[in-house]
């Protein structure tokens, strides 16, 4: 190919190298594939993923501190701000500004050659139309030499063609640029109040003032149940498993008590991952059979109902040993005053914010509910509360900040029914749906840790988020 074919070439590669590469990646960088950047007094919204909504702190009726946040999904909320993402889209767009004039002012004098090379072409072939009409007159020689530089030629007519298309082209991207970059320093003057720096420190004041929001947190008063997340599938119809609402926070080991009877073993996972995956690490060989499904993990002790007896077992799992037992008086066992379900679920012990507690029923109590307090060392009672809800009517229960919540079923349309405050030492009767999903709940425990209900529900281990209504502490508060 002759220099001048040469340098056409090169052009023409570079152009649809150019081309290609913003019609592909330009929409994709300006976000013009989703959505649409548009030049209205207001910005696009934002999806409730991508953002997050703070609503300031305020005052109850009663002078009381009330902290509203909307938060993002965990793994969304980065520090890559919008505004430094605008940012650096404007440097892309300036630097591809730059590019294409660059380009331009090189091909618009290529463009002139190319004219010119189409106009001379286009002369060519005409005249070599007219002289091929009356080659007889010429000579074979001449003809085929002529013939052959126009062979030659024909090639470049359509990419001469393209060459002007892509020129167009290159046209309407430097208009494109230029608007894009007015919507977006408009943009970025709208939110210019806002750079990445300063919503940076913004975050973090924001977190500061969370933190010490939540340090004010009084215990929650329960509002509703969703789930269930069915974490695993195993074991018998009836059984336990827990995490240690105590432990550290990097500490997530799980505990899994197959069966309500003829049992002593404990296994141990390290994670919520193993025990999903089978991934044992351990294994404890109790002292004693357990009875029913309402043990506990506490500060590192496994607390369980002897089985045949109403003693309760301290067992601590890093010495194997077991370090308190203790008679609870009066109590039933053995299926006298059982959950609805049976299953030896005389003694409930259970653990929320403020320590730890057995719920149980006696003879003097005429079989209704008694809540505990006991002594996480030496299992003795600190104090107890008499209700009048039936141990034997209560499909389940479970404690949240010192208020006992009693469903009234352990079957398909159970509900917390009743509810009773160790603190005001006061009932209520409430009406909290759950779904019972597989038809048959033989433990439910909350942790207060993960501000979760874990649940044993017809083999299937299972998880429901609770909703908490909280007041806020203040300084005026006693």
């Amino acid at each position: 190919m002759s220099p001048p074919l040469l340098k056409l070439g090169a052009v023409l590669s570079t152009m649809a190298m150019i081309s290609n590469w913003m019609s592909q990646t330009l929409p994709s960088l300006v976000g013009l594939n989703t959505t649409r950047i548009t030049t209205s007094d207001t910005l696009t919204q934002i999806s409730p993923k991508e953002g997050w909504q703070v609503y300031s702190s305020a005052q109850d009726p009663d002078g009381r501190c009330i902290c509203t946040v909307v938060a993002p999904e965990q793994n969304l909320c980065s520090r890559d701000a919008k505004s430094r993402q605008l940012r650096q889209l404007l440097e892309k767009v300036q630097n591809m500004s730059q590019s294409i004039e660059v380009l331009n002012l090189r091909t618009q004098r290529d463009f002139q050659y190319v004219l010119k090379m189409e106009t001379q072409m286009k002369g060519l072939k005409a005249k070599f139309r007219q002289i091929e009409d009356d080659r007889k007159t010429l000579m074979t020689k001449h003809f085929q030499e002529l013939k052959e530089k126009m062979d030659e030629l024909l090639p470049l007519i359509p990419v001469l063609e393209q060459y002007k298309t892509d020129a167009k082209l290159i046209t309407q991207f430097k208009e494109e640029i230029r608007n894009l970059s007015t919507v977006l320093t408009g943009i970025q003057e709208e939110i210019g109040a806002y750079d990445y720096e300063e919503l940076h420190q913004r975050v973090v004041n924001l977190e500061t003032r969370l933190r010490d929001c939540m340090k004010k947190l009084t215990c929650g008063k329960l509002m509703k149940i969703t789930g269930p997340i069915t974490v695993k599938i195993s074991g018998t119809r009836f059984g336990a498993w827990m995490t240690d609402p105590l432990a550290p926070e990097k500490n997530n080991r799980v505990w899994y008590m197959d069966s309500y009877t003829n049992n002593k073993i404990v296994r141990e996972y390290k994670s919520m991952a193993d025990f999903v995956s089978g991934a044992e690490s351990r294994t404890y060989n109790l002292p004693f059979k357990w009875a029913g499904t309402n043990h506990v993990v506490y500060n590192g002790s496994l607390y369980f109902n002897k089985y045949q007896s109403n003693i309760i077992i301290k067992y601590s799992f890093d010495t194997g040993r077991v370090l308190a037992q203790r008679s609870l008086e009066y109590a039933g066992f053995h299926n006298v005053y059982p959950y609805t379900w049976g299953g030896f679920s005389d003694i409930d012990l259970m653990a929320d914010e403020i320590g730890l507690w057995a719920v149980y029923a006696t003879n003097q109590n005429a079989g209704n509910i008694v809540i505990s307090q006991l002594n996480q060392d030496t299992l003795e009672v600190l104090k107890s509360w008499s209700t009048g809800y039936p141990k034997r009517s209560a499909g389940e229960s479970f404690m949240i900040c010192g208020t006992l919540y009693v469903t009234n079923s352990h079957l398909t349309g159970a509900k917390v029914y009743y509810s009773y405050s160790t603190k005001t030492s006061t009932y209520e009767y409430t009406d909290i749906p759950f779904h019972n999903q597989y038809f048959h709940i033989s433990m439910l425990d909350y942790n207060a840790r993960d501000r979760a209900l874990y649940a044993w529900n017809n083999g299937h281990q299972v998880l429901f988020n609770v909703t908490l209504f909280h007041i806020i502490k203040t300084e005026d508060d006693t």
